[in-house]
């Protein structure tokens, strides 16, 4: 009986892949590392995408711009100060035509700006004095009306595309390497004091506090008295407390990571702290060290304009950004071209490294990591 009640449940069973060999799903498509899907959800952000193609651009300028044209960026003209900015082919739309509006005296239309006043805007009489207010066309009033100053030329007479391009130069020289001296001692440090812990890490927290408590601007300002204006002081004198944000940043990263379970099975297996730290704990932070070095990058340049500004920047006859803005504020009213371009200039380069920096700051954040 037992028999026959087993042979009738077997035939209501059906066995089905018996021949078959059973595998695992294949995957399709590569595995997609970190830094590659960082990479792919930075280049869907468009703006941080155009803010890179605009730093870019700047930077190929600040190297080639200075040899774009004949001038050198210490060369003087006493002929030729002040002209006012003229640019091929836009000149033609009324726009960096190289003219400039005077008030003279009307007798001097037909006399010392005879053939350059291309328009008489206004007439009036100051103390019975017949006036004028004219656009005058500076080029043909000098006589180089073949020559062309994209940017007009400053007090001595000078070509200003020149300068402004190795100006941003030597801010962009000064603010990478004062960046990458705060990376490094700022690495150090916290990496240091987040590992050990403890009293080391409540000593060298005091020891910032007190670096931190010295008003900034004055540490920096005799620091450049003492060495001299320059761009290797300069950059130093940025990294005396600049480095202090990367430190905490990273100090934090350690404080986050040192008790994971891969860390404390490496150090199980006899792992030196100089492996643990480089190896293990610290690549954890790389994306927040990209994303602070891009931030840190306009703020440096920005403390190397506010010292120029002052007086203690570069030196002549070298031009940063700072300096001429400094140069261009003493005669913004009569000749506004002066400030116009390093404005602009320092203007983009703060709003592209921001924009920059946030785009890095997305991409790198692990919560995001697959995300769409």
């Amino acid at each position: 009986m037992k028999n026959n009640t087993k042979k009738n449940i077997e035939n209501k069973f059906e066995f089905i892949q018996l021949d078959e060999i059973l595998k695992d799903e294949k995957f399709e498509g590569e595995a997609i590392g970190f830094f590659k899907d960082a990479m792919i959800r930075f280049r869907k952000n468009k703006a941080s995408v155009t803010s890179f193609v605009i730093i870019s651009f700047l930077v190929f300028m600040a190297i080639f711009g200075p040899m774009m044209n004949e001038y050198g960026f210490k060369e003087q003209n006493l002929k030729l100060t002040l002209m006012p900015a003229r640019i091929p082919i836009i000149e033609k739309m009324g726009v960096f035509d190289g003219t400039k509006v005077m008030n003279i005296s009307k007798d001097n239309i037909e006399g010392k700006y005879k053939g350059a006043v291309l328009q008489v805007i206004k007439e009036y009489k100051v103390k019975d004095r017949e006036m004028a207010t004219v656009k005058v066309d500076m080029y043909k009033y000098k006589e180089v009306k073949d020559k062309y100053f994209w940017f007009g030329t400053d007090s001595l007479g000078r070509d200003q595309w020149t300068r402004l391009w190795r100006g941003t130069r030597i801010s962009l020289i000064i603010s990478v390497i004062a960046m990458s001296v705060n990376i490094v001692i700022g690495v150090v440090y916290g990496a240091i004091s987040g590992y050990y812990g403890g009293l080391v890490d409540l000593g060298m927290q005091r020891f910032i506090e007190v670096l931190n408590g010295i008003p900034f601007l004055v540490v920096i300002i005799l620091f450049v008295l003492y060495y001299g204006p320059g761009i290797i002081p300069i950059a130093l004198a940025l990294c005396l407390t600049g480095w202090i944000g990367m430190s905490r940043m990273i100090r934090a990263q350690f404080y986050k990571y040192k008790g994971m379970e891969y860390v404390l099975a490496s150090r199980t297996l006899g792992a030196t702290d100089r492996t643990l730290i480089f190896r293990h704990i610290l690549p954890n932070a790389f994306g927040i060290i990209i994303t602070m070095s891009a931030l840190a990058i306009p703020g440096a340049i920005f403390q190397e304009s506010f010292l120029a500004y002052i007086g203690l920047g570069i030196q002549a006859p070298e031009p940063s950004i700072g300096v001429l803005l400094a140069e261009g504020q003493l005669v913004l009213l009569e000749y506004p071209h002066l400030t116009i371009f390093p404005a602009l200039v320092i203007s983009i380069l703060m709003i592209s490294f921001n924009l920059l920096g946030n785009g890095l700051r997305d991409a790198f954040d692990p919560t995001l990591r697959g995300q769409e």
